[in-house]
């Protein structure tokens, strides 16, 4: 079992910025990648941006590339999402989530491997 837990969210006017963190604990797989995810009214849930952290590799969904900034600290087992000049249509539910098991390369980004999750953080942008 992994537990995840998100802090950081809330509101903020266009333009502005806001870090998340994921504090995990338990099995060790978040510690070969996670990822954040968002959750908007009416859509689907969408991967926004992983990380491996054996090498640093990252991806981000289109839309977030240039604005978003995924990291984190394993020493203190903690993933962090950086968000800046942020939009109305950014507002969603944000989930942290580590897989269930193993991977690699291109692999890390598919986001069927990930299983285990936090509560969920609203994050509201405001025009």
């Amino acid at each position: 079992q992994v537990h995840l837990v998100e802090s950081g969210g809330g509101t903020v006017q266009a333009g502005g910025s806001l870090r998340l963190s994921c504090a995990a604990s338990g099995h060790t797989f978040y510690k070969h990648a996670m990822a954040w995810f968002r959750l908007a009214p009416g859509r689907e849930r969408d991967l926004i941006a992983a990380i491996t952290w054996k090498d640093g590799a990252t991806y981000y969904r289109d839309s977030v590339k240039g604005r978003f900034t995924i990291s984190g600290d394993m020493a203190e087992n903690t993933m962090y999402l950086q968000m800046n000049s942020l939009k109305p249509e950014d507002t969603a539910v944000y989930y942290c989530a580590s897989p269930a098991g193993f991977c690699g390369g291109y692999g890390c980004y598919a986001p069927a491997i990930y299983k285990y999750w936090g509560q969920g953080i609203q994050v509201t942008v405001s025009s």
